[in-house]
């Protein structure tokens, strides 16, 4: 069974400012608790009990204060400073002497309906009608597209991986992209024939984006 899992909370959230300004993206409510709460809650649910919470310094008191020490989720927190934003795969660095095998990653405003499986490296899709917001996974090629552009409906690599613990040696060779990032998408396609593709059914949105975080909301209201 995988027990270790990272959130990435850091960024800018500069899609949400200027709620952002004063607070941390992943400390902002969805309907009625923080939006970190639900990526939070998907590793518990898939038995993941040890876990870092990667965020930026100013903001680490907000989730200290909300989240403690983890006893009262019957878990374990460590809690990582990410000094400047330089991607996903880049914050994922951070983690590199807490893992000691396969690990989940999962972005602090990812929001699951579905109960995922942690049980070998592994991505999680699901179809949506904006593919062009997302890395999509092309099935005739066996590639992921990063942001394709006009394409609407396709499989979005969501924002929940498992990888293993080969996954620091390969992002330590990345060069950064021309936005200045280390790429997901790039360390998906290097391990992607290694790992399992899971189809989602129920309900995936990110909550990065005024609309996201309205639709994020307003469906858990009707749940």
């Amino acid at each position: 069974m995988i027990t270790k899992g990272v959130i990435l909370a850091g960024g800018n959230g500069t899609r949400l400012q200027p709620l952002t300004l004063l607070t941390n993206k992943h400390l902002l409510p969805v309907f009625d608790k923080q939006m970190i709460m639900y990526p939070l809650q998907t590793l518990l649910d898939g038995g993941v009990t040890d876990i870092m919470i990667v965020t930026g310094g100013e903001h680490l008191g907000g989730f200290m204060n909300l989240l403690g020490s983890g006893a009262k989720y019957g878990c374990n927190f460590t809690y990582r400073i990410q000094d400047q934003a330089g991607g996903i795969a880049h914050a994922l660095m951070l983690a590199e002497d807490f893992i000691d095998g396969d690990f989940v990653v999962i972005l602090g405003d990812n929001i699951f309906e579905d109960k995922l499986v942690f049980d070998r490296p592994s991505l999680f899709l699901k179809e949506v009608e904006d593919a062009s917001r997302f890395g999509v996974f092309n099935h005739e090629t066996n590639t992921i597209v990063e942001k394709p552009s006009g394409v609407d409906k396709g499989w979005a690599v969501t924002g929940c991986y498992v990888f293993p613990q080969a996954v620091f040696d390969f992002i330590s060779t990345l060069e950064p992209s021309e936005r200045g990032e280390l790429e997901i998408t790039s360390v998906n396609n290097h391990f992607l024939e290694d790992m399992t593709l899971n189809y989602l059914e129920g309900f995936w949105s990110d909550a990065g984006t005024f609309e996201s975080l309205l639709h994020s909301a307003n469906w858990v209201q009707t749940k």
